[in-house]
């Protein structure tokens, strides 16, 4: 690889520049710090900036989004502390996710045999239900089916089949969920 000649000025960031500099400075202000402030306040400025978000929305402290008009998030979510969301493409996280803490999600990456080492994108879809655990990476176009468990520590760059457990690095499927699990209480349908 040659990075002298790396040049992703075709890459659209979807927002002029002014915008995402004024992300960049409230994100570190009041996302990327360990300042507990209210989830409600977190959701309100991120849907300031584009965010499509639902009801019932937790984000912890130290969240680092990329591109918050890139982001779409259903209702009763948990993103956990020091969850990370390179939002270069799209990023869906539909109802009843849990992203556990130091999950990243990861929409870019490169063309790592070409000498110029291009960018390449695409989005990345939480289906509703599932459980991203902690420390867990989900790569470029990876989607996480319905119900489906992405364990601890695992390496996603495939899709997870609906009502699966999957582990390890590359992540296997390990165990089909067979029985639903029983609703929670105090979540509406």
């Amino acid at each position: 690889m040659e990075l002298s000649s790396y040049n992703n000025s075709d890459f659209d960031r979807g927002a002029p520049a002014w915008k995402e500099a004024l992300w960049i400075a409230l994100r570190v202000l009041f996302f990327q710090t360990a300042i507990p402030w209210p989830s409600r306040f977190r959701v309100a400025l991120l849907r300031s900036f584009g965010a499509k978000i639902g009801q019932d929305v937790v984000i912890r402290a130290n969240v680092n989004i990329s591109f918050p008009w890139r982001l779409s998030i259903g209702d009763h979510v948990w993103i956990g502390e020091d969850v990370g969301i390179l939002s270069l493409a799209p990023v869906t996280i539909e109802s009843n996710v849990c992203i556990s803490q130091r999950a990243y999600l990861c929409t870019g990456s490169h063309e790592y045999l070409r000498q110029d080492f291009k960018l390449t994108v695409a989005p990345i879809t939480v289906r509703s239900g599932a459980w991203v655990a902690a420390a867990a990476f989900i790569g470029p176009g990876g989607e996480i089916g319905a119900g489906s468990v992405v364990s601890a520590g695992s390496v996603v760059f495939e899709n997870v089949p609906p009502r699966t457990i999957v582990r390890g690095n590359p992540a296997q499927v390990v165990k089909q969920i067979s029985v639903s699990p029983a609703p929670i209480e105090g979540l509406r349908e």
